[in-house]
C-alpha cells in the first residue's frame, strides 16, 4: 500500500527518521529514494530499506570501474 502523501510529510519531518541530519532511515518507509531535508538538494537513499545498501555499493563499484578506466587510457 502506497504511503499517503500526509504520511510522506510526517516521516520526512520527523527528527528521528534522519541520523545526523542527512542520513534517512525509516523502517516504516518501503521507499528506497526520498527526498533531502531539503528537496531542491535532490534525493537520498532510505538505509533501512536493504535495497538501499546493495544500490549504494552498485553505485562506488560503478564509479571506481570509470576512474580505473579513466587511469588506464592514460597509460
Amino acid at each position: 500500500m502506497e504511503p499517503s502523501n500526509e504520511q510522506i510529510k510526517q516521516w520526512h519531518n520527523d527528527p528521528k527518521n534522519w541520523k545526523w541530519h542527512v542520513f534517512y532511515y525509516n523502517k516504516e518507509d518501503s521507499r528506497l529514494l526520498v527526498d533531502k531535508r531539503n528537496p531542491n538538494l535532490g534525493s537520498t537513499l532510505n538505509f533501512a530499506n536493504p535495497k538501499a545498501y546493495l544500490f549504494f555499493v552498485g553505485m562506488i563499484c560503478f564509479f571506481g570501474l570509470v576512474v580505473f578506466t579513466i587511469v588506464l587510457a592514460k597509460k
